[in-house]
Formats: structure tokens, sequence, C-alpha cells
């Protein structure tokens, strides 16, 4: 009889058990809510974001979108990396990007107009360093438009980029680079053409009053505060023309992008920029003698340079992309 007795306390007491951790270990409706507010935060950043908007995206682009970092993250889990968020200019840059290639017919990183990735995200007002990744199919018959065909073709560009091998693996190391924080997604589907492109942001400055315009000869002042604990390593500020109208035709034989190129036209070390701190801001003063573009990449340490030192940019966190036109 106390056998019987205990055996039913004990069976009682692990059901009681449980049915209390049932609702942890499953968590439908947490997990559910969480994505809720997930997807409502995303869409009131879209809500207030002004620049681009012919290319906002609508809440289901914004679903498929975040499904999508999902997966990416998934990759660079695998590789060790920081997952990415999801950046709203940068997506409305990739779809710009993605309905323009689709419409004329090629896949590359330069558009119609001869620009690069750091060109458009710059144009566009962002400030951040951009690396991108490009995919496209098309078919002789048609697509199914809708976002279930959009989600499947998204993950099958994301897995050829993954599916890479050495040497040939760019894109894939675009993916799993460690410094990456947020990425923009942009996608297009047509009857018969499909776009996909990543660009992957290395967030960590923040900039205040940057000039997209200023004149030949005329001062200009970078103002850059580091998001987190780190200091200003290095800045080189590139020269190049500015970029001439490009056909679909020669976009397709353009393969790789470079991001930088020959001309050099200043160079600030680590210990020559810490003259130009204040507090945790640096202003940096400008000023430039020929008509062009000018690119300037931003590196950053941990460590504080303020006397000269042997200096190296590899492996350091690149991060602005900050492009100003100068003309007379």
């Amino acid at each position: 009889m106390f056998k019987k007795f205990w055996k039913t306390i004990k069976y009682l007491f692990i059901l009681i058990v449980i049915l209390y951790a049932m609702p942890r270990s499953i968590l439908p409706t947490n997990t559910f809510g969480s994505e809720l507010k997930e997807l409502d935060r995303y869409i009131k950043l879209n809500d207030i974001e002004n620049r681009l908007i012919e290319y906002r995206d609508d809440t289901e682009a914004l679903k498929l979108k975040l499904a999508q970092v999902d997966i990416i993250n998934n990759s660079r889990k695998r590789y060790k990396a920081q997952p990415v968020k999801l950046d709203i200019l940068a997506s409305r840059v990739a779809n710009k990007m993605c309905k323009e290639a689709a419409e004329n017919d090629f896949i590359g990183h330069w558009n119609l107009a001869g620009e690069k990735p750091y060109h458009r995200y710059a144009f566009a007002g962002g400030s951040d360093h951009v690396s991108e990744n490009a995919f496209g199919e098309w078919t002789t018959g048609s697509y199914s438009v809708s976002p279930s065909t959009i989600a499947s073709m998204m993950k099958k560009g994301h897995s050829e980029f993954m599916a890479e091998k050495a040497p040939n693996d760019g894109h894939k190391k675009t993916i799993i680079e460690k410094y990456h924080n947020f990425v923009g997604l942009g996608y297009y589907l047509s009857s018969n053409q499909f776009r996909y492109y990543e660009e992957f942001i290395d967030r960590y400055l923040e900039f205040e009053n940057i000039r997209a315009e200023v004149k030949v000869g005329q001062s200009t002042v970078i103002s850059v505060k580091p998001i987190s604990n780190s200091y200003l390593y290095y800045l080189i500020v590139y020269r190049e023309k500015v970029p001439e109208p490009m056909s679909p035709s020669q976009i397709k034989r353009m393969a790789s992008y470079a991001d930088f190129t020959k001309e050099e036209y200043l160079k600030l070390t680590a210990w020559e920029l810490s003259e130009f701190k204040s507090g945790d801001s640096y202003n940096i003063p400008l000023m430039f003698s020929k008509e062009g573009l000018y690119y300037i990449h931003i590196y950053l340490d941990n460590k504080e340079f303020t006397k000269p030192a042997s200096l190296n940019t590899k492996g350091k966190k690149s991060a602005s992309g900050i492009v100003i036109t100068v003309d007379n």
C-alpha cells in the first residue's frame, strides 16, 4: 500500500515538474512575441528613415529580410563572427541596385552611372565602410512572383556564396568578416529576372557635419567619434575621377571591385590624428587641391598611439566610407 502511494506521489511530482517546465522549454509564445517586437522595431526604423524613400521596404519585405539575416548569422556563427543586424539605409541602396540590374539585364558591382558600392552608399548618405556581394538569376520561362519564391532564391544566393572554395571565395570571405556588424539586403524579382545584393556594414564611428561637396582649396573638417573604446589608427584619402556611365555589357565584363584607387592623396598616422583629438572626438581639418572624388578610409585600434611607431593596417577595423565631391 505504501509503495503504491509513494509511486503515485512520484508520478504526480514528475508531472508537475513537466508542466511547470514546459512553457520555458518550448517557448512558443515568447519566441513569437520577440519576433513581433523585433519586426515592430524595424517597421519604426523604416518609417523614420527618409533617405531613398522610393526604395522603401514594406512589412512583408522586412519579414523576408529579417529571416535572411538569421540565415546569414548562422553562417557567420560557424566561423565565430559576431551577428549582424539589418540596416535600413543599406537595404534601400541594395534595393535600388537590384532593380537597376534586373531591369537592364546585368549583374555586377558597378551601376549604370559607373558607381562602385562605396559610391552608392555614400551618395545615399551613408558614412560607414561597406562591402558588397551580388547574385542574380534569370529564366526563359517565368518565375512565380511570391514571398516564398523570394525567400527561397535569397537563400540560394547566400548558399552559393558560402559554398565557394579558396582561392575563389571572395563572397564567402565578405560574409564571414569578423568586423561587420550590420547588413543591408536588397532583392528584385520580376517574371524572368531575380537579383539579390548583400551590403555588409562596419559601423564603429559617429560622424557630425560631414560635407558631401566642397570646393577646391576650401577648408572642411571631419568630426568623428569612435563608438566603442577605440582610437583612430590611420587615415587614408584616395582620389579618383568622377565616375562615367557604363553600359550593361561593360558591367558584365567587370569582376570584383577594388575598395581603393591607385592615387593616394593623403595619409595621417595615429600620432598625427591624436593631435586633432579633443575628449572622445577628433576634428580633422582637410583641404583638397584638385577636382574629383575623395574616398576616406579610417582605421581603428584599441590602443592609442601619440608618438611615432610601426603601423600596419592589416587586420584593423576599416570603419569609414566617406566620399567627398570636390569641384571648382
